[in-house]
């Protein structure tokens, strides 16, 4: 039940369950944080709480003001979420690139939604950068607050709780985090915390791997939503994560609807990613080690998409 904080008190304290069916033996055990037990249905709920509030307590936003950011659908959605609970406007610049459940979830929210053409439905530098353009170019109006996902430190901030509850829920066991990287925010906000506990932990960092830039590979097109900007985030830092696993569109899908139909976790592409690599490096890693990643969002977000559609 939530106190007089109303809805937002209820971003944060997911579930950490064990997989048991897609984990070869001889592995290390794998946990995954589902973040789909958020509010919006996603991780990027605790980053938007952490966001909009930090900006409210500087100043930087005001109650009669209006949040200004880019999105692949679920950071707006979780921005959104938080400025209706704080009565707050937000307008958003996104694209069809991005399923028409994020879209639908943010206008219902009572974002303004702005959405860019993509090619081919595909995640590419040239879209992103479009996007981020557009959203600088509407946060010069008067009241308006950019949020700016890959620049706003309190983004990262948000994500140090979900280190602390996988540290006490997994028994402060953790020998390897891995998370694929959108903006490096979840990752760096992670890492950081969990090294705190103990600097023995591996970070594993995970990309598409038909844009691996952060391997020093080129920028191309994928469909893995809210990862892989086709660019090195600003936020990313070369010893944030001791190695960077490379997993294809195809590899990650293929795992999500696994996870589904296998472990039943219902979960979107990104999910899938974390888990590829997760067990690669469980498999290398071996038995009496623990593997911890995140589930980052609710298969519901991608039900009109071909991760799921049967039509």
């Amino acid at each position: 039940m939530t106190g007089e904080g109303g809805i937002v008190e209820a971003v944060g304290g997911t579930p950490l369950v064990e997989l048991r069916r897609i984990v070869p033996g001889n592995s290390a055990r794998v946990l995954v944080k589902l973040e789909s037990h958020n509010p919006t249905g996603s991780m990027k709920d605790r980053m938007a709480l952490s966001v909009v509030d930090g900006a409210l307590k500087s100043g930087r936003l005001t109650a009669n003001g209006t949040l200004v950011e880019y999105t692949g659908g679920s950071t707006g959605t979780s921005l959104a979420f938080v400025c209706a609970a704080r009565g707050i406007a937000v307008k958003v610049v996104s694209s069809d690139a991005f399923s028409k459940e994020k879209r639908d979830h943010m206008r219902a929210l009572g974002a303004e939604v702005i959405e860019i053409p993509s090619e081919g439905g595909g995640t590419t530098r040239e879209l992103i950068q479009e996007m981020i353009a557009r959203a600088a170019k509407l946060s010069e109006k008067p009241g308006a607050f950019f949020a700016d996902q890959f620049n706003n430190p309190d983004a990262a901030a948000g994500y140090a709780p979900l280190a602390e509850e996988l540290w006490a829920q997994s028994g402060e066991q953790v020998d390897a985090f891995v998370q694929s990287v959108g903006t490096a925010q979840c990752i760096t906000g992670v890492s950081n915390a969990l090294r705190a506990r103990s600097a023995e932990i591996r970070i594993v960092a995970v990309e598409p791997a038909e844009s691996s830039v952060l391997s020093g590979g080129e920028s191309g097109a994928h469909k893995i939503e809210g990862v892989g900007p086709g660019f090195v985030p600003p936020m990313w830092r070369p010893d944030l994560a001791g190695e960077v696993l490379q997993v294809s569109t195809d590899e990650a899908k293929e795992m999500t609807r696994r996870l589904a139909r296998e472990e039943a976790l219902f979960a979107g592409t990104s999910s899938g990613a974390n888990v590829v690599a997760a067990l690669r490096v469980a498999e290398r890693l071996g038995p009496n080690r623990t593997v911890a990643t995140l589930l980052c969002d609710s298969g519901l977000k991608y039900l009109s998409t071909d991760l799921y559609s049967s039509g």
